[in-house]
């Protein structure tokens, strides 16, 4: 039965018009707003209406309130901070028992459009919030006949969130956005969802995919909790789930590095007892220190851990100078072995012998050129008669019997002396060769060991970084 309101009553009794013809001059209208449908609608509405109450006719009813979420950008994630901004729309909706009429009185009106300060709104508010975005102000709701109250709005959120950088750039970042009364128990609002939690999990189409940031989904929970164990509370909460796009970093951050540490590998096929191994590796150390200097401020920082991007920069950095100062030992073995003492018996036993056996390393080496005394002529003389060897005493053969006694002359005499100095002279540079020989080869045998270690725990360390850094990028 449809209720005639007073001021038409007494227009039937003062007119004799029947009430089915005046209900629909609900109203004080007058001028050009006496037949203006919205104009009467809303004052229809307005009248006694307070939007400080509960819009429940039996206060015992709950209003339920169902909110809806989507994504439509991620606008910044501020590591150092551990904050998160980010542009969604939100819609949430609930039944206003006062907002009732019957579309037949106003031409079939059956939805309008009303001030959001004229009527009761729920205080649902994000528990994350710690800044004021620049949201735009919708000043409107939409309301139906039958009382539906849709609250529909941008909203730029900036939200407190637990950010783990350890797998940058490769990182999955999971924050939640927590809606729930910040007054009202669940006696008075309670939240739901306006959507299913497969369809709101799955929902991209309003988000911008161009930036740094790719959604991967959205989830939803619903949870009721309580403070003191009397008052039940009820919350919503959306948990967003992000993943960075990691080619940029990729191409400037790490392919530098990995073109730096190549070219350290590559730079163990000089020679060892050349000096340009050791010029060559401290220009890498250099540019990669400067290279460090300039991803510095690219690198996320937070108070609470350092990712692991960090972690593989400064084991690169250290593997650099491993290599630098394994090269200075090297150099230092084969470098101006004319004046080194031999080389040690246990030594070239276990280094000659022993590990180049076993770890199947040539020795057989060309010796490179030598120094000073070792410089000193290529050509090995033949070696005098036995007949003509002079002794240092000067005796002819091992006689006893001075040239001279036996007729030989003085300039043969000096001949032969130099020719007896010649000859100690390489007998002591052949000496001084094999001694060079022996460093030489115990140097290019260490460099050999040395160069498969560090090549090793090169190796490993790639493809452990590797194989964590494609499951994340799965993930």
């Amino acid at each position: 039965m449809r209720l005639i309101p007073w001021t038409a009553l007494v227009v039937v009794l003062v007119q004799g018009v029947p009430p089915a013809y005046t209900v629909k001059k609900v109203g004080n209208s007058v001028g050009r707003f006496a037949n203006a449908t919205l104009v009467r609608l809303s004052e229809f509405l307005s009248a006694g209406y307070k939007k400080g109450v509960r819009p429940v006719k039996d206060w015992r009813d709950s209003t339920t309130v169902a909110i809806d979420l989507m994504i439509y950008s991620i606008l910044n994630v501020d590591e150092k901070n551990q904050v998160l901004t980010t542009y969604i729309w939100y819609r949430q909706a609930w039944t206003d028992e006062f907002l009732v009429w019957d579309p037949e009185d106003f031409d079939e009106v059956k939805q309008v459009s009303v001030p959001t300060a004229n009527v009761w709104v729920p205080d649902i508010l994000i528990n994350e919030f710690v800044d004021v975005g620049k949201s735009p102000d919708i000043p409107y709701v939409y309301v139906t006949h039958e009382g539906l109250v849709s609250n529909y709005k941008p909203i730029q959120v900036v939200t407190a969130c637990t950010l783990n950088i350890y797998n940058f750039p490769f990182d999955v970042q999971n924050c939640s956005l927590t809606f729930q009364s910040w007054l009202h128990t669940i006696k008075d609002i309670n939240i739901t969802l306006m959507r299913s939690p497969e369809e709101l999990r799955e929902d991209k189409s309003l988000f911008m995919n161009q930036g740094e940031w790719e959604l991967l989904h959205v989830l939803s929970a619903y949870k009721s909790f309580s403070l003191d164990n009397d008052d039940y509370y009820a919350e919503m909460k959306f948990h967003v789930v992000i993943r960075r796009r990691p080619l940029f970093y990729t191409v400037n951050l790490l392919l530098p590095s990995i073109f730096l540490m190549v070219m350290d590998i590559v730079g163990f096929y000089l020679p060892p007892d050349s000096g340009e191994r050791v010029s060559f590796k401290v220009t890498l150390l250099l540019g990669y220190s400067v290279f460090l200097i300039i991803v510095s401020d690219t690198l996320p920082a937070t108070a609470i851990g350092t990712p692991l991007i960090g972690v593989y920069f400064v084991v690169c950095m250290a593997l650099l100078v491993i290599s630098l100062a394994e090269t200075v030992v090297i150099v230092r073995l084969v470098h101006k072995q004319d004046l080194q003492q031999p080389a040690p018996d246990w030594l070239k036993r276990l280094v000659l012998e022993k590990a180049a056996v076993l770890f199947c390393v040539h020795t057989k080496r060309r010796p490179c050129s030598l120094h000073h005394t070792c410089e000193a002529g290529r050509g090995a003389l033949p070696a005098l008669p036995h007949s003509h060897q002079r002794d240092s005493g000067g005796l002819l053969g091992g006689l006893g019997v001075p040239l001279g006694a036996l007729g030989v002359p003085p300039v043969m005499d000096n001949i032969l002396q130099e020719v007896t100095s010649i000859r100690h002279s390489l007998e002591k540079r052949d000496k001084c060769r094999e001694v060079a020989k022996e460093w030489l080869q115990i140097g290019y045998v260490l460099d050999v060991l040395l160069f498969r270690v560090y090549l090793v725990a090169m190796v490993a360390y790639s493809i452990t970084l590797g194989t964590l850094w494609s499951v994340w990028q799965i993930v």
